[in-house]
C-alpha cells in the first residue's frame, strides 16, 4: 500500500488469542528523478504500532525502512497493526499523498524451526524437533478451530436474537394496524350515524 509523509495507515487482523504473528515489511521510496519507487528507502524509519480488542498497546516501536517485528495475542479478536513513516522525505507528486509505498507480509500463528538444529548430524534429533514442530502447528490449528467456533457461535446467538426481535415486531406492527383499522372503522360508523346517513 501507500503512504504519505507521515500520515498512519492501519490494518486489522482477526487473530485467535495465544497466536504468534510475524509481520516483515520493506519500505520503497520515490524518486521524482527517476519517476519510480527505489528498492531501499535509506535514512526512513516505521513506527509500529498494535492494539488490542481491548485497546491495550501490544507493541509500539521504531523499526528501520525493512524489518520483522512480531507479537503474541493474549485475547481472540480484531487486532490493530499501525504504521506510520518518521520521515518527511516522502516526495509529493502533483498534491496527492503518494510517496512511499509498503511491502507488508503477516504471518498469523508462526512458529520458527531452528534450521542449524535440523541440519545437525544426529537423525533423531532432527526428527525430534521436526515433530516438536508438528505438534506446536497441532495446537495452533486446533486454537484456531476454537476461536472459529467461538465466534461462530455468536454469530449464531447474534441471528437468532435478531430473528426474535423480528418476529416481536411483527406482531407488534400487526397488532398496531389492526386497532387502527378498527378505529378507522368505529369512527366512519360514528360519522355515517351522525350525519344519518345509515
Amino acid at each position: 500500500f501507500h503512504t504519505g509523509e507521515r500520515e498512519e495507515k492501519c490494518i486489522i487482523e482477526d487473530i485467535p488469542s495465544d497466536t504468534l504473528v510475524v509481520g516483515n515489511y520493506k519500505v520503497q521510496r520515490w524518486d521524482i528523478h527517476m519517476h519510480d519507487f527505489l528498492e531501499s528507502a535509506p535514512g526512513l524509519g516505521m513506527f509500529v504500532t498494535v492494539t488490542s480488542p481491548t485497546g491495550e498497546v501490544l507493541l509500539s516501536k521504531l523499526y528501520g525502512p525493512h524489518g520483522t517485528f512480531t507479537f503474541t495475542s493474549y485475547i481472540s479478536g480484531e487486532h490493530i497493526i499501525c504504521f506510520q513513516s518518521n520521515s518527511t522525505r516522502f516526495a509529493v507528486i502533483a498534491g496527492s499523498k503518494l510517496g512511499g509505498r509498503i511491502h507488508l507480509d503477516i504471518r498469523v500463528g508462526e512458529h520458527f524451526l531452528d534450521e542449524s538444529a535440523i541440519q545437525a548430524k544426529d537423525k533423531v534429533n532432527e526428527v525430534n524437533i521436526r515433530l516438536e514442530h508438528l505438534i506446536e502447528q497441532i495446537h495452533h490449528v486446533a486454537r484456531e478451530q476454537d476461536y472459529e467456533r467461538e465466534r461462530e457461535e455468536k454469530f449464531r446467538k447474534m441471528s437468532e436474537e435478531t430473528n426474535s426481535s423480528i418476529l416481536w415486531w411483527a406482531i407488534v406492527q400487526t397488532l398496531i394496524l389492526i386497532s387502527v383499522g378498527i378505529w378507522q372503522i368505529k369512527s366512519l360508523r360514528d360519522f355515517f350515524i351522525s350525519k344519518k346517513l345509515v
